[in-house]
């Protein structure tokens, strides 16, 4: 019997981390989750005991994902799989915004997913096959006012996704994006106090989606950005 197959999550600590994490354990999946935290939370270290946590992991410097990477495979000797969640939202109109906004929305949402896709790809090819999952957003396509920097980045994962896809469609890897609208979690509901929650995106609605396309049922489908749009 195959043994379970190993799966690697970045941003695993956040909302949508965990319930992904949740959901990818249930269906017996061995996991590596990543974090830029310095540390798990309790609870989060509690519900996967047995499983591989690592905090303090700066995904925007390639040595670190590397890093991370060849701890993964000390630890299970092989990966099936990644999720690239890790990534950062910052609303800011490009007429009085900075620079240094735009840099920190691309290190956050692209460089990262660059540097992780990059660490992983060898032990993908060696296991003969794997699959990618970049969380990407609805705005890739269309920005509002004030998502200018978050837009162009999460555009950039959209990008990244296709042309990796392309560059290992014939490695048995596959590569693809779910675009999600606002995704219900506590920060979102903070920051928008007034609106209708039920119209959101349930964070456990789009881990199903996440765990078909990590499955062998989804094997046919790369180079996707898929919608997941909730009622918004």
């Amino acid at each position: 019997m195959n043994n379970p197959p190993v799966i690697v999550l970045t941003g695993a600590f956040g909302a949508l981390g965990q319930a992904v994490a949740r959901r990818l354990a249930e269906g017996g999946a061995r996991l590596a989750l990543l974090d830029a935290a310095p540390s798990a939370p309790p609870h989060v270290a509690d519900h996967h005991a047995g499983q591989l946590l690592l905090a303090g992991v700066d995904l925007s410097q390639p040595a670190a994902a590397q890093a991370a990477v060849a701890s993964v495979l000390a630890r299970y000797g092989a990966i099936d799989g990644l999720v690239n969640i890790a990534g950062g939202f910052r609303w800011e109109t490009v007429q009085d915004g900075s620079a240094a906004t735009w840099q920190a929305m691309f290190t956050l949402n692209l460089l990262t997913a660059v540097n992780a896709c990059q660490a992983v790809l060898p032990a993908l090819r060696a296991r003969g096959g794997g699959r990618i999952v970049n969380i990407g957003a609805g705005a890739a396509a269309k920005a509002a006012a004030g998502m200018g920097a978050y837009a162009a980045s999460k555009a950039g994962v959209l990008r990244l996704t296709e042309a990796l896809a392309e560059e290992t469609k014939d490695q048995g890897i596959t590569v693809n994006a779910l675009l999600p609208s606002i995704i219900d979690t506590p920060a979102n509901r903070r920051d928008m106090p007034e609106a209708d929650f039920s119209r959101w995106v349930p964070p456990q609605d789009l881990a199903e989606v996440v765990a078909f396309l990590l499955s062998d049922g989804a094997r046919s489908i790369t180079g996707a950005g898929i919608p997941v749009s909730g009622r918004v």
